[in-house]
């Protein structure tokens, strides 16, 4: 469901791609992109000996050297918990917030994951063997949500046990 209530969350969190490892993974990726770029078109100097097309290069510097790092850069996923249900939204992804109302959940547990194992990684992903759809973007740690119809999902948190007790307390189900 989209639609937002605008009383103030007993929760929120917002997170961001901002782990060293996979900045220095994209800067490297992208500074590649930009320097075959320049050395072939400005400077006539292909690296190796595979003279790509104009255009290949071109849409490769776009994509991997600046498309990328601004997605990855402005993406955000900002969790809250009000009155009426959880909210979630992975900004650029999602345009407003999708609710899951407290009727709908039937269990919902603090919880410890694979990222790779349960779920191919972090980002939006769909994990396999029944685990449902995760939103997350660093860290192993979450809240995971069953209920009284559909697929299971995660929600990656920095403050699992916190987001838990908020829910608790909005909605008077405990966890299990």
């Amino acid at each position: 469901m989209n639609g937002h209530n605008y009383s103030p969350p007993l929760f929120r969190e917002e997170q961001r791609f901002r782990q060293p490892l996979l900045w220095a993974m994209i800067l490297f990726t992208s500074g590649i992109s930009i320097f075959s770029t320049i050395s072939q078109e400005v400077f006539s100097r292909p690296i190796g000996n595979n003279l790509q097309p104009d255009w290949v290069l071109i849409i490769l510097m776009i994509v991997f050297g600046v498309a990328l790092p601004i997605l990855l850069w402005t993406a955000v996923l900002v969790t809250e918990v009000r009155a009426d249900g959880v909210y979630y939204r992975f900004f650029p992804f999602h345009r407003s917030f999708h609710q899951i109302p407290f009727s709908s959940i039937h269990n919902y547990r603090a919880c410890t994951y694979h990222p790779i194992a349960d779920y191919g990684g972090w980002g939006i992903r769909y994990g396999w063997r029944g685990k449902g759809k995760a939103y997350n973007v660093s860290g192993n740690r979450g809240v995971k949500f069953e209920f009284t119809e559909g697929k299971p999902l995660l929600i990656g948190s920095q403050r699992p046990e916190e987001f838990a007790r908020a829910i608790e307390q909005a909605s008077g189900i405990a966890p299990s």
